[in-house]
């Protein structure tokens, strides 16, 4: 199954970068506490306050334009792609999974649009 969703934040490239990447960022809108190393090779690790975690592998990652996660509990990615528009930046999300999931990110980035 794939979800696909696109939103434009009034930001920067940069910010909208720095939002999906730096782990205190993420902490502020997606999960209470983040690990991510956001480089190809590098792994991240996404804990919420229910206990629940996500584990994942940075598959592609080119600064403020695509970062591609692929996630280890159930083979599934999630492709983040920005692109400068007026008045802001696009953010393309895409999530494919074997099954149908709980889309966090989705959740996570309605929760970022909102704040």
């Amino acid at each position: 199954m794939q979800i696909e969703r696109e939103i434009v934040f009034p930001e920067s490239p940069e910010e909208v970068w720095e939002a999906l990447t730096e782990p205190e960022r993420l902490e502020e809108w997606f999960a209470t506490e983040v690990e991510l190393d956001p480089r190809p090779g590098g792994t991240g690790v996404f804990r919420w306050g229910d206990g629940e975690e996500r584990r994942a592998t940075v598959r592609e990652a080119s600064e403020e334009e695509r970062l591609v996660l692929d996630w280890e509990d159930d083979g599934g990615e999630v492709v983040l792609e920005l692109e400068e528009v007026d008045g802001g930046t696009r953010l393309r999300i895409v999530e494919s999974t074997p099954e149908f999931g709980t889309a966090l990110e989705l959740r996570a980035l309605a929760c970022l649009q909102a704040a």
